[in-house]
């Protein structure tokens, strides 16, 4: 995770406003108009008072009092106007930031899902962008009207006195500046590790909902509850931590804005002992202070609750900055699918080498077995060929170009992939078909489906193909998830074909409807198949090990 300061991640995050910045504007004018009314009605409260002990004030009592009653209407107005814009700012943009991370994770997928834990991920998608409303609700206008506020009020105090003024702008600064500034040294990367052991325990509750049916079967659940509870346990105590911080923030935010009024009665009333300023010069100077802390103890809460808030924006920008494993190829000339080619292919997930001098020609029209031990690179040499990763030497090559030379676009329409676990979505099976072509006609569909022996099941359904699949296709058996995704590769009708593990959750008999179909496909198709059965590898025209074919060059 690349470490940026605060500084660096809210202005990030502040760059990402520009579309709304008129609301965010408006929000700022109608705030600061609204804090300047609810402090005022305090002054014009001692101008009141004044008035009532006979000294002289700028207008009558009767002004007086309706200026008080105008500014309590325009506050709670202006409050709720600005609160309101803040929020629609706050909530488009979340919904601009969720969009921005899911074409993040567009380019940056499926590598980013092979090496990144699932459950962190769905934790940054979901809380951390989540708890950037604070941000962009309770941050951006609060600093700002914060800043101008104090400004005007600096000026309205320091009418009585210059020295008035400073003392106003010295407590400003104290309150809206140096304590935070000091909470969140104080609170370190606490936010950090709080969002990071957050991610940490939806990730495991995600591993375990998902393995729910193994972990009663194994008779695991108490052991794996235990673990759960120690990390709740953990995060609570950085929850702990955090909010102690912000207690004690608070504390001292409330006693240095004590000691400050005091400060401001004492100097007045020395000033007036000088005869520097009236009996006027000390009521209204230290009333106009005591009513004005409300925007710069709005900064000063925000020491602690930014950090985790940062700590947040630090993780989402992760995601919208990192580097995908492959780019998206574009502006190529556009090629057909004549063969397939690995050349020298060396491969490793980090320091762990997968595959080693790999050559392997898959000439068109043949249907090439890939056989191996589980972990020896049968998959991984699939994913190359869809290049979902880049080779560390060697090439992958189609129709004798290499693959990153190829147009993104263009090598999907020629390649159809199945992987060993079949995703489907929460949706109807019709629409779970399509996603391999969103225009297939009915026709095709029932087509694809026949060919995969999934039709006579799919018309038992109650709503034939528009009977919903449950979350994950949970509602069905993993053989009949499978002969889904058979159908989907069968629609997509692509000349070059990788199947993983096509028929591992299939009985003999829907195997061999399958593998007919699949023979069927080989006359005007390339097929490329993984598998550990036998009995799948009888219709591959050649058959090659990987670990023949790693470490030891060409295989014939």
């Amino acid at each position: 995770m690349k470490k940026r300061s605060g500084l660096v991640v809210m202005t990030r995050l502040i760059g990402l406003v520009k579309p709304l910045t008129g609301f965010m504007l408006l929000a700022i004018v109608m705030g600061l108009i609204g804090h300047l009314c609810a402090a005022f009605i305090t002054v014009f409260g001692g101008y009141a008072l004044l008035g009532l002990l006979n000294f002289e004030v700028p207008m009558s009592l009767t002004m007086i009092f309706i200026s008080v009653v105008v500014f309590a209407i325009l506050r709670g107005f202006l409050r709720y106007a600005e609160q309101s814009c803040n929020h629609f700012i706050a909530f488009k943009l979340l919904a601009l930031i969720r969009d921005k991370v899911f074409g993040a994770l567009r380019r940056l997928c499926p590598a980013k899902l092979e090496g990144k834990d699932k459950g962190d991920l769905i934790a940054v998608i979901t809380s951390d962008i989540e708890l950037l409303e604070v941000f962009y609700a309770h941050t951006i206008s609060p600093v700002a009207i914060a800043v101008l506020f104090s400004t005007i009020m600096c000026g309205f105090i320091g009418s009585f006195h210059p020295g008035l003024g400073l003392l106003a702008l010295v407590a400003y600064v104290v309150v809206g500046v140096v304590i935070p500034l000091v909470t969140s040294e104080l609170s370190g990367d606490s936010g950090m590790k709080f969002r990071g052991k957050s991610g940490e325990l939806s990730g495991f509750v995600l591993d375990s909902l998902r393995g729910l049916p193994e972990i009663l079967q194994y008779g695991q659940g108490k052991k794996r509850l235990t673990q759960m509870n120690a990390k709740t346990d953990e995060l609570s105590k950085e929850e702990e931590r955090m909010k102690r911080i912000a207690g004690r923030n608070m504390a001292v935010t409330n006693t240095t804005i004590l000691v400050f009024d005091l400060g401001m009665l004492f100097v007045a009333a020395m000033l007036s002992e000088k005869g520097t300023v009236d009996f006027q010069g000390v009521l209204i100077p230290v009333m106009a202070l005591m009513s004005s802390f409300g925007p710069v103890v709005a900064l000063s809460n925000l020491g602690s609750t930014l950090q985790n808030t940062f700590a947040a924006g630090n993780r989402v920008l992760d995601i919208l900055e990192e580097a995908p494993v492959v780019e998206e190829i574009q502006g190529k000339e556009e090629i057909g699918f004549r063969d397939a080619r690995a050349e020298n292919v060396t491969f490793a997930y980090g320091d762990e080498e997968i595959l080693k001098g790999v050559t392997l020609d898959i000439p068109q029209g043949n249907i090439i077995g890939i056989v191996g031990k589980s972990g020896s690179g049968k998959s991984t040499l699939l994913k190359l060929f869809m290049r979902f990763w880049k080779v560390q030497e060697g090439q992958v090559q189609i129709s004798g170009r290499d693959v990153g030379e190829i147009n993104t676009t263009n090598l999907r329409d020629m390649e159809g992939f199945m992987t060993q676990e079949t995703h489907l979505f929460h949706d109807s099976i019709r629409n779970n078909l399509r996603i391999a072509k969103p225009d297939a006609t009915e026709e095709e569909l029932v087509e694809a489906c026949k060919r995969a022996s999934v039709h006579d099941f799919i018309m038992k359904l109650p709503k034939g193909y528009d009977t919903p699949v449950g979350e994950l296709g949970d509602t069905l058996s993993g053989g009949e998830r499978q002969r889904l995704g058979l159908a989907r590769v069968f629609l997509h009708d692509a000349p070059f074909v990788l199947l993983d593990e096509p028929t591992s959750n299939l009985d003999s008999l829907n195997e061999a409807v399958i593998l007919k179909s699949l023979k069927e496909e080989g006359k005007n198709k390339t097929v490329m198949l993984v598998s550990h059965r036998e009995s799948t590898m009888r219709i591959a025209d050649k058959m090659y090990s990987v670990e023949e074919l790693s470490g030891t060059g060409r295989v014939s």
